[in-house]
């Protein structure tokens, strides 16, 4: 691992514990170091999840290393088994048994002879060389392909949503509005929100589902992993912006084969053509006068910034500037990978406009925090009702900052 100035890209490891931690009626065992699962605790509490997931690590040392030892997570089963019992326990590698080859998915057959009345579920991206994302990615095609039942469509319909995890910033807000968007929409309400809002129990009930929302590329998957086993169609996609959001009801509608109310539509639409129409002239100013002012650059996870593009720069017409995402598995032509130093240079580039990024990156930019859309953070997150950044209230929600952080620069020349 080469010298970083910020935090690194996290590894597979930490995709999957953001992913698992949030799923209720389970417990993490990881087979790794005291630190490891501490360090990581604080971060997930500070992202606002709590009470859910319960967290263990076996505190393996230089002599468990060294003599391959797997005494200690039969302990940390038995210890969790007893106190908890949940009804899955995940068992989570981290770097080193990875590197030295331990084989923790013979070990889970042992525990699961022991333990019948406990699924236990193992995982692999724990090593090095892979990304968050494909961390991410792993842990909810697992999910689904272990917990969920033969079951029947619900007698109404009812939707899942994939991908709603707690490495996205507002990952909670944003998951809200969608359930929000459904209920108006559609009169529908989710059997699970996997997995920031879930229990094994909805996991388990995920294939009486009519729809699957699946709102970030690692979903994809796992999606079509339920769409093959129990026929649920899937729309991809995070919902952005006013026309975005109602061009994504419009899909769902087609998938469903059914209408969306037309007074919730209308009522949204109005409300947000209404403050559109009202900055119009003040964006138009803005544009002409201080372009560089409200000048768009947007570095997280790539689905969030393709979403916030087409909204800021097609649908409200803002000068683009620098566009980055987090991965380098994907990068595309529109939105490239920039690793450290790449993004460090544009932010040093660009000195004015409207940066939104992580808020590790505008704070060491010392630009408009309001405008933070990726992690690392530097806060707490205690709140999980704070406004969106999807749907219609998230398009609201972004237009409301874009404006006051382009005319604090203003005021800031004069």
């Amino acid at each position: 691992m080469g010298l970083h100035r910020f935090k690194p890209l996290p590894s597979g490891r930490m995709g999957i514990l953001w992913t698992l931690s949030s799923i209720r009626d389970a417990a993490v065992v990881e087979f790794g170091c005291m630190g490891h699962m501490m360090y990581s605790g604080v971060t997930l509490e500070n992202t606002g999840v709590r009470g859910a997931c319960k967290r263990y690590s076996t505190h393996i040392d230089e002599t468990d290393i060294a003599l391959g030892g797997m005494d200690k997570l039969a302990h940390t089963v038995a210890h969790v088994v007893e106190r908890d019992n949940p009804r899955v326990i995940f068992l989570l590698p981290s770097s080193i048994p990875e590197v030295i080859g331990t084989d923790l998915r013979a070990e889970a057959k042992a525990l699961q002879r022991e333990y019948p009345d406990t699924l236990f579920l193992t995982f692999g991206q724990g090593g090095f060389e892979v990304t968050q994302h494909r961390g991410v990615q792993e842990a909810l095609l697992r999910l689904v392909q272990a917990l969920p039942r033969d079951t029947d469509k619900t007698p109404q319909p009812t939707f899942n949503v994939i991908g709603s995890c707690a490495d996205l910033f507002r990952f909670q807000a944003d998951a809200g509005e969608i359930l929000r968007i459904m209920q108006g929409a559609f009169g529908m309400k989710p059997l699970c929100i996997l997995t920031s809002d879930t229990s094994v129990q909805d996991i388990e009930n995920m294939g009486g589902a009519h729809i699957n929302l699946v709102l970030r590329r690692e979903g994809g998957p796992a999606a079509l992993d339920l769409q093959k086993r129990f026929g649920t169609p899937y729309l991809m996609g995070r919902p952005y912006g006013i026309d975005g959001t109602a061009q994504w009801i419009e899909e769902a509608a087609k998938i469903l084969k059914i209408s969306a109310d037309r007074d919730f539509m209308d009522g949204q639409l109005r409300e947000g053509k209404k403050l559109l129409s009202d900055m119009q002239p003040l964006i138009r100013h803005l544009k002409q006068e201080h372009t560089e002012e409200i000048r768009l650059s947007i570095g997280a996870h790539a689905d969030v910034v393709r979403g916030i593009l087409d909204f800021g720069c097609k649908e409200l017409v803002l000068p683009k500037g620098y566009c980055w995402c987090e991965s380098p598995d994907m990068a595309g032509d529109e939105v490239p990978y920039f690793t450290e130093d790449q993004w460090i240079q544009a932010i040093q580039s660009q000195k004015k406009g409207l940066l939104m990024a992580s808020g590790e990156a505008l704070a060491w930019a010392d630009r408009n925090m309001s405008l933070q859309i990726a992690n690392p953070d530097t806060k707490r997150r205690l709140n999980p009702y704070v406004p969106p950044f999807v749907g219609f209230r998230g398009a609201l929600h972004l237009m409301d900052l874009w404006i006051n952080a382009a005319l604090e620069q203003e005021d800031d020349e004069d």
